[in-house]
């Protein structure tokens, strides 16, 4: 697939033909090779030597991965096949079906695996859901999606530009910390902010929000703030 350089991640997130990869200048400028390393894949951004993969962003040396979805920050993976939504994961072979697991390190062979973090060393594990003893706590927000809602609604308190702008502006998943407290922030600084918002929503809700909605308009975003909501709200009646 086509694979374009963009100014911002806003940017590339704002485009029109969702299939094409995108690229920073910076990432351009270290990575000469960047249209060739982009062929196999569909709506990646700056990945490096990654295959058949979608809307996986700034993994490295990854090779022979195949239909990996929303994973981010991997490197030197190999042979992972329909993993999705893992972060910071390096070194992992022939993984399959993996989700959401965070900072694991030579793993291999493991499936369907979910919610790990700081694995290292695993081999042939199957359905693991769990996180080590140093793993931080993901924090329960009740109502969540009403809860969010309610707080980007009030006068300036949507910005989808940056994480936290200040006490009472936020983005979408910067609410989600925010309103999780301490622990949500704690959260938040061990692995990253999309994560940790993620990870919350996960816990709070059966209703799936995607990590590419952390990086849409501020109208979008509320638009999508209210149809959780509205589910939500179905389903406590």
């Amino acid at each position: 697939m086509a694979t374009q350089i963009f100014e911002t991640r806003l940017e590339f997130l704002r485009r029109e033909d969702k299939t094409i990869n995108g690229v920073s200048p910076g990432f351009a400028g270290r990575h000469p090779n960047w249209e060739q390393d982009n062929e196999s894949n569909r709506g990646c951004w700056n990945c490096s030597r990654c295959s058949d993969c979608s809307r996986c962003s700034d993994c490295y040396d990854c090779s022979y991965c195949a239909g990996c979805s929303r994973c981010s920050d991997c490197s030197y993976c190999s042979d992972c096949s329909r993993c999705s939504d893992c972060y910071d994961c390096s070194d992992c072979s022939d993984c399959s079906r993996c989700s959401d697991c965070y900072d694991c390190s030579y793993c291999a062979g493991c499936s369907r695996c979910s919610d790990c973090s700081y694995c290292s060393g695993c081999a042939g594990c199957s359905g693991k859901n769990g996180t080590s003893a140093d793993s931080p706590e993901i924090p329960v927000v009740l109502n969540i999606h009403g809860s969010v809602l309610a707080a980007a609604s009030k006068p300036k308190a949507l910005n989808m530009e940056t994480w936290h702008t200040c006490a009472t502006t936020h983005c979408r998943a910067g609410w989600v910390v925010h309103l999780a407290g301490e622990a949500g922030y704690e959260l938040e600084q061990k692995t990253s902010p999309e994560f940790a918002a993620m990870q919350i929503y996960k816990a709070s809700s059966d209703i799936t929000v995607s990590p590419v909605r952390f990086y849409e308009s501020d109208e979008q975003a509320m638009a999508d703030m209210r149809r959780c909501a509205e589910l939500e709200s179905d389903g406590a009646e």
